[in-house]
């Protein structure tokens, strides 16, 4: 049979955004991402990961069901989505909510209302997954709210955006603007925001509110759509299939369709590539979705059938209708855990698409570490599959025991059979430790069990039972087949138990090379322990009274009645979140100091914000993707690019040798050599560039760059260093100039001579950290005449990528000119390991004369960009009894790897910053060691976060050595004025040291000793749940850099305004536009206020404001007003006389009178101006403190942040709403650091959780659940610009607070072993690694916590 007689014809047809879109022919791979960035003007979609990981390109679509007459709007990862699949939808970007012209969605104005968009590259997606949450609570049978709320409920609003990452704000103002809009929410719980001021009345607040009507809610479906039938496309013109029985899907299967070894592939929703990136083109595509029996979900008495193409949230509804309706003890029960559990698989976008089949499948053929094929196990799902002999059933334990299937076989249905309730009562119970609590994170180790039992006189009868484990590093998801038959037939009680729990032990083991895997054995019995506990004899005088009624017994009641609180299983947590924040604004220099919402925040929102790879593609478009080094010291032969479909578009490789004859191999300057653009013969890290593959579009290009083969020899090389050991070794070292010495501090061996303890040589070990800005490494190149070329790029230091650029094109500055208009997250990341992006752009540009645009794909920017240093600290330290240190040591290694960076600013940075503290004396040996890895770089907070938390680590292990509490050590070695003038080199005057009574303040406002002897009491209560509370200060030197600036007033009186700072999310241009404002009012104070809205600041241009520097070292804003104030300054000079004798003339004069008559009278009104701080006054102080109280699960090792507290001192905050968003983005980055962000290389050095997949940054449900943040205003600071003072890195360090708080916790835990006698080592002297991530956690609790108390209670027993 012929495919043309299958196939109806039809063309692709969908809307975006109300407008009609009709596609003749359209290469199939396409995804919904990669259209509506290149071939319309939406440009809000972004691409974050590719990966459906991060949110950054959510869309809705929208399908019409015809015969329901309904349409069905969800979320979807663009990026992930065919476009083929979406025939007849019609998809909704943030665009099309609101916009400049057409007036913003109350989303975008509450997004910037509640200041919670910063760099704005992740809040178009944040907006359409609120949005999608949003329209679908209005579809529900709720009451109805009072107007202007939806139907949402807090918590479902803050889990609308649980998939979406953001790393510049900490979430907290993202889930407030997502409840303004919930029904319940108390409006007082709401944080700081610009709509109404301090004593509005509720009523007030809700009124001032952009308002929010749903029954005007704009249709997300056009009308025009429905009378397209979905008709399914012409297979003459596209290769995509969608047939409509399972007897057109066979004979599609057997046609000619396969001949000749063309390739197919089976789609639904097609979010495995998230996971299996595709390297290759498929010949057809054959879409399931259209065949009926695939796509239903049906349940009887017997048991629930699920058909192969229908999406996990839809199984996730159906499983929460069908728990209301009575289908038995058993349905219910497994009906709701599913449910549960699944929620917690990828993200709602992904659910959304994502099929169940195709879930089960990738489990089977592929290995995938699913949850869902655990589920199924654990229950005794069966399959039905369709082979190329006919129909098959069998059980899904039998499927994954088989090899992997053939392409030609199809999974249609999956079958949960219930059980029928007999006397015997059921228990299911489903379980899942992961690095994030609420999803979007694989699983350590999965499980499923069930269990049926009776009630004995002396006990519970297991008669049967299942455990099914998955994810744990194994192909596939098994059953503890050996525990099952030793448990099956007994009575339960510890004994029974504790032998059972050595069997699993056994039955799960990871196979080699899979992470943790003692830890993912010790989460194995932890789960089973936690499921079969509760129903030990232990707990007989409970159970009794129970099991009476025990229609539906679950784990949570017995646990409920237990006395000991062991196990509660209500772990049916939301996410956050309370928070309070209080900022102490002043009105002295206004507008500066008021908290104004950020410039263009409703813009970021609607995705009219324009980042590099926004600007259009130039015709003749050429994109450029990297392929480096995967070796770490290797000679480069060649190398080969693999052809296939997808690379057909590649045009050139650029190399070192296209560099022109006059040009340099250089990529980067640092300090003082420069870095080559790409390895020459000779790659010297995994990581490191080699080339550039140029071709007509990225996708080609990267594909082309990833399947490339390299042809290396490594004979006769010597072995690479990786470590700082090796370097040592080798000698290998980085020189630091003098100037960047820092300086030692008092006569250590006097002072260890004055010491009654000490401690020797002890060591602490500090891993890298990966930037994860949002918007990865871009450029884009044009040539222009004359030689010349335009380079945009995302950048923080413009100036410097200019100056490569000309250097390696070997042309003069003058023809190259470098825009930055902004960047989407830099974080330091951006400043000099931007600089070969840009310079590779531009060379590909110069040799082929065509543009050029490069996006570097995430997994390749997680592996070439480097990141924070890792370090090794050796230290010994003298000290007195009463915790008074008197000498430290330290000898510290920084592995700085490839070339010198910025590298050499790091010694004074980690001292600098471990200077906090009074050592008495204090003394080092810091060395640079040059390493065979990527090369470091600047990353927020360079140092200062390493020689902050090094201090923590030190003052902790002093005070578990006295046995003294650590917060008492502290306090102990806080500086006086004296002390931190002498450390400090006299950089403080008197009156602005306030960290004392921030400590002392924020005991108070924290409760922080209530707290403690609170905590202290619930971990003498709780076995399986220990609280630990730790407070932390910080001092951070802070360096002022020159900036330039430059200010033009038009002839309508509007202003334009030039600095060196890039604006990159941390509120730069808002603070400027401020202070034109303050500056210009100086004119006549009046006027300050309608002066802000008429100045605009523009993108940052090296051939009109030159000498711009680099914008990091969070001071790059308060240079870059103090530079434009001193412009205004001249503008005001010259304008003054002019004013008055208007004044004189007319009696009064407004604004554009003014600037007029200057025109007339040929007054200049320009100038432009270069501040350069004072000698001695560039360098000054911060201070800030913070409380944070975590709770550890022992069983998981999952640490949950219940509370922090910050007060941190600005100065005289230039903008206290800017300044609280960089508080709280800036501490929770430092949570990312010390808890989550677990940096992994390979032997060889390669990055490997170079993928959202396997590198967990921070997201709304690892914040802290209570966030209270305090910006104190502490009044004059002479030498200060408007006596400001930063915030952009020094609150970073506060994160260490909660790293110290979980060793508190986990301190407790040891001591409860030490109460059974089961601990081994010392209770308190343990070295936590960071990140402190649950298998570290549960390492130091004890990983066989669980058998040391089964053996305390049998020892009890037999006395």
């Amino acid at each position: 049979m012929l495919m043309e007689e299958i196939q109806k014809k039809g063309s692709l047809v969908f809307a975006v955004n109300g407008e009609k879109i009709e596609l003749p022919c359209i290469d199939p791979s396409t995804t919904l991402l990669q259209f509506l960035r290149s071939d319309t003007c939406f440009k809000s979609p972004k691409l974050g990961c590719g990966e459906g990981g991060c949110g950054a390109c959510v869309v809705l679509v929208s399908k019409y069901d015809p015969k329901l007459k309904k349409v069905e709007d969800f979320s979807v990862s663009s990026c992930l989505t065919l476009l083929c699949s979406l025939n007849g939808c019609s998809i909704t970007t943030s665009e099309g909510l609101g916009n400049t012209r057409d007036g913003f969605h109350s989303i975008h104005e509450r997004f910037a209302g509640f200041h919670a968009s910063q760099c704005g590259f992740c809040t178009p997606g944040m907006c359409m997954s609120f949005f999608s949450a949003l329209v679908n609570a209005e579809k529900g049978n709720k009451p109805n709210p009072p107007p202007g709320f939806s139907k949402l409920t807090s918590s479902e609003a803050e889990k609308a955006i649980a998939g979406n990452l953001c790393r510049c704000t900490g979430y907290r103002p993202i889930a407030d603007a997502c409840k303004t809009f919930a029904a319940d929410v108390d409006i007082e719980d709401l944080g700081f925001n610009s709509f109404w001021k301090k004593g509005d009345s509720k009523e007030t607040k809700v009124s001032k509110l952009p308002p929010y009507d749903p029954t005007k809610n704009f249709s997300t479906y056009p009308e025009f759509l429905k009378s397209e039938s979905a008709m399914n496309l012409d297979s003459s013109r596209y290769p995509w299939y969608s047939p409509v029985s399972i007897e057109e899907l066979q004979s599609l299967l057997n046609s000619n369709l396969t001949e000749n070894g063309a390739s197919f592939k089976l789609v639904v929703g097609n979010t495995g590539t998230g996971y299996y990136k595709e390297t290759q083109r498929y010949d057809h595509y054959v879409d399931l979705r259209y065949i009926p029996e695939l796509s239903i979900v049906k349940r009887d008495q017997t048991g629930i059938e699920v058909g192969a193409t229908v999406t996990i949230s839809k199984l996730i509804s159906f499983l929460k209708e069908e728990s209301k309706v009575n289908y038995g003890s058993y349905g219910k029960l497994v009906s709701e855990k599913l449910a549960y559990h699944m929620e917690k698989i990828a993200s709602p976008f992904v659910r959304n698409s994502a099929s169940v089949g195709g879930n089960l499948v990738m489990a089977q053929k592929n290995g995938f570490p699913s949850d869902i094929a655990t589920l199924f196990l654990g229950l005794s799902a069966t399959v039905s599959l369709m082979t190329s002999h006919g129909l098959e059933k069998l059980t899904w334990e039998e499927l994954l025991s088989r090899p992997p299937l053939d392409s030609r076989t199809v999974l249609l249905s999956v079958s949960i059979p219930f059980k029928k309730d007999r006397n015997s009562k059921f228990l299911f119970e489903t379980y899942r430790a992961a690095p994030r609590p609420h999803g979007n994170a694989l699983a350590y180790v999965n499980a499923a069990f069930q269990a049926d039992v009776s009630l004995y006189q002396n006990g519970v009868l297991i008669n049967n039972i299942q455990l099914a484990f998955g994810a744990y590093g194994t192909k596939h998801a098994t059953r503890a087949k050996k525990v099952e038959e030793y448990l099956t037939g007994k009575i339960l009680n510890v004994h029974v138990l504790y032998e059972a729990l050595k069997l699993v032990k056994l039955a799960v083991i990871p196979e080699d090379g899979t992470l943790h895997p003692e830890y993912r054995s010790s989460l194995a019995v932890s789960y089973v322990f936690e499921f079969l506990y509760p129903f030990t004899d232990v707990h007989s005088a409970i159970s009794g009274g129970l099991l009476a009624g025990i229609n539906d017994i679950s784990v949570e009641e017995v646990s409920k009645s237990s006395n000991d609180g062991c196990i509660s299983q209500g772990r049916k947590q939301t996410l956050l979140s309370s928070a309070k924040q209080v900022v102490e604004s002043s009105t002295e220099y206004y507008p500066v100091g008021e908290p104004m919402k950020k410039v263009g925040a409703a813009m970021q929102a609607a995705g009219e914000a324009v980042y590099v790879d926004d600007i259009p593609s130039p015709p003749n478009c050429l994109h450029g993707a990297f392929i480096y080094s995967t070796k770490p010291l290797a000679a480069v032969k060649g190398i080969q690019l693999k052809s296939n479909q997808l690379t057909d578009g590649v045009t050139d490789i650029i190399t070192f040798k296209d560099i022109p004859s006059g040009g340099a191999n250089i990529g980067a300057i640092r300090l003082f050599d420069p870095e080559p653009l790409f390895a020459d013969d000779l790659a010297q890290c995994a990581g490191d560039r080699i080339a550039v593959v140029v071709a007509d579009s990225q996708r080609s290009a990267d594909v082309a760059a990833r399947t490339a083969l390299i042809d290396y020899d490594t004979a006769n090389m010597d072995s690479p260093m990786l470590t700082v050991e090796e370097a040592v070794e080798k000698s290998s070292f980085i020189q630091i100039p003098p100037f960047l010495h820092p300086k030692e501090v008092g006569d250590f061996s006097k002072g260890m001579a004055e010491a009654d303890h000490k401690i020797l040589s002890a060591e602490i070990r500090l891993g890298s950290e990966y930037y994860f800005y949002m918007e990865t490494q871009t450029a884009l190149a044009i040539p222009d005449e004359d030689n010349c070329m335009v380079v945009y790029t995302s950048s923080q230091s413009p100036e410097n990528a200019h100056h490569v650029i000309a250097s390696c094109l070997g042309v003069p500055e003058h023809n190259i000119r470098v825009i930055t208009r902004r960047v989407g997250g830099g974080f330091g990341g951006k400043s000099v390991r931007a600089m070969p992006v840009s310079t590779a752009c531009a060379l590909a540009a110069y040799k082929l004369r065509r543009p050029v645009r490069i996006y570097v794909n995430r997994n390749s920017d997680m592996i070439m960009t480097g990141g924070r240093h890792p370090m090794k600290v050796t230290y010994s330290v003298g000290f007195k009894s009463s915790g008074k240190i008197t000498a430290l040591h330290l000898d510290i290694l920084i592995n700085a790897g490839i070339t010198e960076d910025i590298s050499p600013i790091l010694p004074l940075n980690v001292i600098n910053s471990l200077k906090k503290y009074d050592w008495g004396a204090l003394s080092f040996d810091v060395k640079l060691c040059k390493t065979n890895l990527t090369s470091k770089s600047t990353m927020r907070g360079p140092g200062d976060v390493q020689g902050s938390y090094i201090a923590e680590a030190i003052i902790e292990h002093v005070s578990s050595l006295l046995s003294m509490e650590v917060d008492s050590v502290r306090n102990k070695n806080v500086h006086t004025f004296e002390s931190l003038n002498l450390f400090y080199d006299n950089i403080v005057e008197a009156g602005e040291y306030t960290l004392p009574s921030i400590m002392d303040k924020l005991a108070v406002s924290s409760s922080f000793f209530q707290r403690s002897k609170m905590i202290e009491q619930f971990n003498q209560k709780n076995t399986w749940k220990k609280r630990g509370i730790s407070r932390v200060p910080i001092v951070f030197e802070a360096m002022q850099r020159a900036s330039p600036g430059k200010v033009s007033i038009l002839q309508d009186g509007s202003i334009v305004v030039e600095v060196g700072g890039i604006e990159l999310g941390q509120g730069l241009w808002t603070k400027v536009r401020q202070m034109t404002a303050y500056a210009l009012g100086l004119i006549e104070s009046s006027w300050a206020e309608d002066l802000v809205e008429k100045v605009r600041v523009i993108q940052a241009d090296t051939l009109s404001v030159v000498q711009g520097g680099f914008t990091a070292g969070s001071t790059t804003s308060e240079s870059s007003c103090e530079a434009i104030r001193l412009c205004c300054n001249v503008l005001v000079e010259r304008l003054t006389p002019l004013k008055k004798q208007l004044q004189e003339k007319n009696g009064s004069v407004d604004w554009p009178t003014l600037i007029r008559q200057a025109q007339k009278q040929s007054v200049s009104l320009a100038a432009n101006s270069y501040y350069v701080p004072e000698f001695g006054s560039g360098s000054y102080l911060n201070f800030g403190a913070a409380v944070s109280e975590v709770e550890i699960d022992i069983l998981t090792g999952e640490t949950t942040i219940l509370q922090s507290d910050i007060i941190y001192d600005c100065g005289q905050s230039l903008n206290p709403a800017v300044d609280m968003g960089q508080i709280e983005g800036a501490f929770v980055q430092g949570i990312g650091f010390f808890m989550n962000e677990e940096y992994l290389t390979n032997k060889d050095g390669l990055m490997v959780s170079n993928s959202t997949w396997t590198y967990k940054i921070p997201t709304i449900d690892t914040i802290p659940q209570n966030f209270n943040v305090h910006v104190v205003n502490s009044g004059h600071h002479k030498k200060r610009v408007l006596s400001s003072k930063t915030s952009g890195e020094p609150p970073l360090l506060l994160a260490a607070s909660v790293h110290c708080a979980t060793r508190a916790a986990i301190k407790a835990a040891r001591e409860q072993l030490k109460l059974w006698d089961k601990l081994d080592a010392s209770v308190s002297e343990f070295y936590l690694d960071v990140p402190a991530i649950l298998p570290v956690v549960k390492t130091q609790c004890g990983l066989d916590y669980v058998e040391k108390f089964l053996e305390t209670l049998l020892a009890q027993k037999s006395n």
